[in-house]
């Protein structure tokens, strides 16, 4: 199944393959190798610590590359800010507190709510999408209902 992706969190995660490959990788071997120096294995942390790191590094390294290889990058250069589509930052302004909050609709490896980053699969993200400038939305949440008015809809670099 093809993982929707920005072309910067494609970026992303190609820069975090490529520093585990050519730098976390050899530094790691390079510190199995210093471990196994100091002989006895078995009671030896730092061999246990290095390779347990491995193992991480490796792993990552592989779940990186599957989802890269199933990556359907989206281009948002020629798309429209007309409507709320992956890809696009949404400005909403709470109706009930009057607080004014964006979100950016991304893939799931993207979303980061710290960095106002929402999965096209979340609730809001569903409830904004293919709405427009001026729209009313309500987001269910565990604990309420959350009106949102759409005031802009942009492309960020």
């Amino acid at each position: 199944m093809k993982i929707p992706m920005t072309k910067k969190g494609h970026i992303q995660l190609r820069d975090e393959l490529d520093l585990l490959k050519k730098v976390e990788r050899p530094k790691n071997i390079a510190d199995i190798a210093e471990a196994r120096a100091h002989g006895d294995l078995s009671e030896n942390a730092e061999y246990s610590a290095a390779k347990e790191r491995q193992g991480f590094i490796e792993g990552r390294i592989q779940e990186i590359g599957g989802k890269l290889a199933d990556a359907n990058v989206i281009s948002t250069d020629n798309l429209s800010t007309e409507k709320v589509v992956f890809g696009t930052t949404v400005a909403v302004i709470d109706v009930d507190t009057d607080d004014i909050k964006q979100f950016r609709i991304v893939g799931v490896d993207e979303a980061n709510m710290k960095n106002g980053t929402i999965s096209v699969h979340s609730p809001v993200a569903k409830s904004l999408i293919g709405r427009e400038v001026g729209d009313f939305v309500e987001v269910k949440t565990p604990a309420k209902t959350i009106e949102y008015e759409i005031t802009r809809i942009f492309f960020e670099d």
